[in-house]
């Protein structure tokens, strides 16, 4: 692999490890505000009972777990850049009565299974993050059997997540950020209609789709949204860190006005948009 990819690999190794006690912590809200994303994927794959399924960029675990709950006679692999995230995924399991999985700490780049391996293949919100998408998907397309299925999840354009936008267009605003170019990881990177189809057609997939699936993150109240951003998202807290005090206070009282306009009964809900993408092989 060329080592610009190598760079950016290693860096979001760092970040997920980093940020993986965040993710723990928020782990209920966050699966509750991703559950309708995941239960796309697994209609898409509609898993059976005897199934070998990789999960990709697996995270705390889900769909895999899920998927894994589906099945008597089958296995999920979880597989994921962060070895703390996918500790994580193990602690979600016992929670869950889960034991038909495995966990493997790998790049999707370049995973280390045989050809035609699995019978169906997840990915929830991975895909933004890859060193190079379409090697990922040339590399899932070679480890899925024929017949097999994938489905994965992106974020869909930045107008329809404001939970994202409100908190990063603040940060920018006040800092002068330069945004990233636009091939670079990072939340929307996949969000253009037909991005991830192309990827998936030059891949080799055939009878692919695209589904938009609505969702809504349940904060309850801006101190709650406030700080689970503040402890997940990474980008931002890169930010914030290089902010002083006097910085810190305005975005964040900027942030708590947009969120007081939006909700005025003070309860936080946003509405979030995300596009789940199929296909076999």
């Amino acid at each position: 692999m060329e080592q610009a990819l190598i760079k950016i690999r290693d860096q979001q190794r760092e970040s997920w490890n980093k940020f993986s006690p965040g993710w723990k912590k928020w782990d209920h809200l966050m699966m509750e505000f991703l559950m309708p994303m995941g239960d796309q994927i697994i209609s898409n794959l509609n898993p059976k009972d005897d199934h070998l399924v990789l999960d990709v960029a697996a995270g705390t675990g889900e769909p895999g777990l899920t998927i894994a709950g589906l099945m008597k006679n089958g296995k999920v692999i979880l597989t994921d850049i962060s070895d703390k995230m996918l500790e994580v995924a193990r602690e979600n399991a016992k929670i869950h009565n889960v034991s038909n999985f495995e966990t493997s700490v790998c790049d999707v780049c370049e995973l280390p299974f045989e050809d035609n391996t699995f019978d169906a293949i997840s990915c929830r919100f991975g895909f933004m993050f890859f060193p190079d998408m379409q090697i990922a998907a040339k590399e899932m397309y070679r480890v899925l059997k024929p017949g097999g299925k994938i489905s994965t999840a992106v974020w869909h354009v930045p107008e329809k997540n404001y939970w994202v936008t409100t908190i990063g267009g603040t940060i920018n605003r006040n800092m002068g950020l330069t945004p990233p170019p636009p091939e670079a990881p990072g939340m929307f990177r996949c969000a253009p209609n037909g991005l991830i189809l192309e990827i998936f057609k030059n891949a080799g997939l055939k009878n692919t789709s695209e589904t938009e699936v609505s969702s809504k993150m349940r904060c309850g109240t801006a101190d709650t949204y406030w700080e689970m951003m503040t402890d997940v998202a990474a980008p931002f807290v890169a930010a914030l860190s290089n902010a002083d005090d006097n910085m810190k206070k305005k975005i964040k009282d900027e942030v708590y006005e947009l969120v007081a306009q939006r909700f005025p009964d003070g309860i936080v809900e946003f509405d979030t948009g995300a596009l789940v993408i199929y296909g076999e092989k």
